[in-house]
């Protein structure tokens, strides 16, 4: 059972706003609740484009001007436990979605001490004020990574998930670890979200799906890996949004054991599309979108611009979601397709650069 937690006329703190899936979930608040206040936490650092972040917060603001819900920006590093603690100690959040994080899996190989900074060091200021300052539900972003190299699909949340082959994915799995001892010893209600390969409008550029779009424009060549043998469980951001949302609104229910100490009222569920997509059929509809939107022209040479490569350091061949654990406890599996979604996408990215 879920204990249902109100969101209307509540404060509600999303870290990683104005990142990709963060400001598309202040958007959806802003737009749907009847009042209260949220606030958005990041510290807009220059892993991509900071111009990009504030193209979202510009959304975000303007949506709160005729919204009946207050919105305030915090820009700052989760790293900085006294800020941490002055924000919860000011706003006192009833419900805390933390999606803030170092995100790519390339990204760690490279540059490890980010990762500990900000997806462990960050989310434990977070558990520490959570304890100190009692929330009514935690939610945070774990990843589809965590699964590493487990050959059994699709994934599920009852699988083993002790091989990670990358920092990235270690540093999510510590996070899950972490939220489940703090739900044990301090009783704070706390759900997890895999997410699986999120795409779509103000994504992330350093995603497949948008980079490869950029080098197509700049009549570049999109490297394919494994030579194309990979399978991805694309998710559309308006199904990620959607997912946590519903989560948001159910808790892990407070109860006790038998042996008269409290249950961990703690939960981890996955997010994806339930419907893994073949990597050179994604490129296709990517490619058919982007013409079709007029962004390249329709005797573009695709196959002059494209390369299969081996596989990469630190990536798997196949992420595949079970999501059916979701579908039990919230009702909700998502539905968007990639044609749907990959249309979205390419009709913002004609729009965005050309007004910027």
């Amino acid at each position: 059972m879920k204990t249902p937690v109100e969101l209307n006329h509540r404060t509600i703190l999303v870290t990683g706003s104005p990142g990709f899936i963060g400001t598309h979930l202040v958007l959806r608040l802003l737009r749907e609740l009847s009042g209260g206040h949220v606030i958005s936490l990041d510290n807009m650092n220059d892993y991509y484009e900071v111009s990009l972040k504030e193209w979202r917060l510009r959304q975000i603001e303007q949506a709160a001007e005729i919204s009946p819900v207050r919105h305030t920006f915090v820009r700052g590093n989760l790293a900085d436990q006294a800020l941490v603690n002055r924000v919860f100690s000011e706003y006192r959040p009833s419900v805390v979605v933390n999606l803030a994080a170092q995100a790519g899996v390339r990204y760690s190989i490279d540059h490890p001490d980010v990762y500990i900074e900000s997806n462990l060091i960050g989310f434990f200021n977070v558990l520490e004020a959570c304890r100190h300052y009692p929330v009514e539900h935690l939610v945070y972003a774990s990843s589809s990574s965590v699964y590493g190299g487990n050959r059994k699909v699709p994934f599920s949340v009852d699988d083993r998930v002790d091989h990670p082959v990358s920092l990235y994915a270690a540093t999510k799995k510590s996070d899950e670890l972490l939220a489940h001892a703090y739900s044990k010893l301090y009783d704070i209600p706390s759900t997890g979200l895999r997410f699986f390969t999120v795409y779509g409008p103000a994504g992330r550029p350093d995603m497949f799906y948008y980079s490869a779009t950029r080098k197509l424009c700049a009549g570049g060549t999109i490297r394919i890996f494994n030579y194309g043998n990979m399978r991805r469980d694309f998710t559309y951001i308006d199904d990620i949004v959607e997912g946590i949302l519903r989560v948001m609104r159910g808790a892990p229910e407070r109860k006790t054991g038998e042996d008269g100490l409290p249950v961990p009222p703690y939960a981890v569920y996955n997010i994806g599309g339930g419907q893994p997509e073949n990597l050179l059929d994604f490129v296709a509809t990517l490619q058919e979108e982007l013409v079709r939107a007029g962004i390249l022209p329709r005797d573009y040479d695709f196959e002059a611009h494209r390369e299969l490569v081996g596989m990469q350091v630190g990536d798997v061949p196949v992420t595949y979601a079970d999501s059916t654990a979701l579908e039990r406890d919230y009702g909700f599996t998502p539905k968007i397709g990639i044609r749907d979604g990959l249309r979205r996408f390419a009709a913002w990215y004609k729009e965005y650069y050309h007004d910027v």
